[in-house]
């Protein structure tokens, strides 16, 4: 009889225990885990992300929690080093016991650290960037929020070919996973209206001199580029572009669409195009909501938001909405329940509406063209696909 009763209580004790179990979650706190880079060539990116993500997980919790769970977030430094980001990873997952990563910034830097995560059934929640492998092939722990560079570009250069009758189109880009998702998007769009590239110019993550790559484009002939750059890169070769004369026009990716370009490289970068999904919150927005939510940042953070502030933000607020769905026994499996019905509708900052299902899990692939007029990103076309 005591065997039993022994049995009994250890059975009550495991089955109760289930959802304690549940790595990252306990009956006050829900831990999440973010890779940023802080110190490295994108942290511009970085820390806009990480105070977007600090906003709403302040909310989150001055409105009483998830659950009455309050939110914590363990933000980590990759400066852009996919190693480092590795290094990140063990940590998050295997030390701090983060129940998931969130807005994980770098193709290569989520590419090397998602193994870590998925060894340790760790959902990947919407990394911050636009690369095909954050979806594809499919895992139940893949979640991604951002049309891809190659869905971008492959809609996005053939139509401004059409619009500006351009004939000689040219590309400038990072030599990695993503500049190469650039380029190949670009190559697919100019296939699809019977044309190529006339010069394919690359660089290494991290260079600052572009004179070689520009003087070839010009000597192409080029009237427009597609590059496959974030923001110094994307500012180095404007910039070098209009010294020397060359003036095609330039089409940037979504990871070019940032405040910084025209705050940092100034009247040369105006004409810019740029994809995007989100608008930069201006402080002066028209948009009342807008323009509201971005005065409450800048009196937090004492500094302007931009696009990628909004990234975090969302990327936050997306994930309660699903973890509240979840009920009180929040675990890996029920989020993925919640997930595969989710339906995101479009937000003030102007997103195009997100779905996800048990086989899908990029949110939306439309994008539409942004383009700096007088020092500031405004839209000019609606949302394609």
């Amino acid at each position: 009889m005591r065997f039993k009763t022994t049995l009994a209580l250890a059975t009550l004790a495991l089955s109760s225990g289930i959802s304690m179990a549940q790595q990252g979650v306990s009956k006050t706190e829900i831990t999440l885990g973010s890779i940023q880079d802080l110190s490295g060539p994108i942290a511009g990116f970085g820390k806009q992300a990480r105070l977007g993500m600090l906003l709403r997980v302040d909310e989150i919790n001055e409105q009483g929690g998830i659950n009455g769970r309050k939110l914590k977030i363990i933000v980590e430094d990759s400066a852009y080093d996919p190693k480092k980001a590795v290094l990140a990873a063990q940590k998050l997952v295997n030390q701090d016991k983060i129940f998931m990563m969130v807005g994980h910034i770098g193709t290569a830097q989520n590419l090397a650290a998602m193994p870590v995560q998925f060894d340790k059934e760790v959902i990947n929640f919407f990394p911050i960037t636009a690369a095909r492998e954050m979806y594809e092939p499919f895992h139940k722990l893949k979640y991604s929020f951002a049309a891809t560079y190659f869905d971008q570009m492959r809609n996005a250069t053939p139509k401004l070919v059409k619009e500006k009758n351009i004939k000689k189109v040219c590309t400038m880009y990072q030599d990695d996973e993503f500049g190469l998702e650039v380029m190949r998007g670009g190559e697919a769009g100019l296939k699809a209206i019977g044309m190529e590239f006339a010069e394919k110019t690359s660089y290494k993550r991290g260079a600052t001199d572009f004179s070689s790559q520009v003087a070839k484009m010009k000597s192409s002939g080029c009237e427009m580029v597609v590059l496959g750059t974030i923001i110094r890169e994307t500012i180095g070769a404007i910039g070098e572009s209009r010294k020397t004369g060359f003036s095609p026009l330039f089409l940037g990716s979504s990871a070019a669409y940032t405040d910084l370009i025209h705050k940092l490289g100034g009247p040369a970068m105006n004409g810019l195009y740029a994809t995007m999904t989100v608008q930069n919150p201006y402080l002066d927005e028209a948009s009342q909501p807008i323009r509201f939510w971005a005065n409450k940042y800048k009196t937090k953070f004492n500094e302007d938001p931009t696009v990628f502030s909004v990234y975090g933000y969302n990327i936050i607020d997306i994930f309660a909405k699903a973890a509240q769905k979840a009920g009180p026994n929040l675990s890996t499996n029920s989020f993925i329940k919640v997930m595969d019905t989710m339906v995101v509708p479009p937000d003030m900052f102007g997103s195009a509406e997100a779905t996800y299902t048990a086989t899908k899990r990029l949110g939306s692939d439309a994008s539409r063209l942004s383009q700096i007029t007088d020092g500031k990103w405004k839209p000019v076309s609606e949302y394609f696909k």
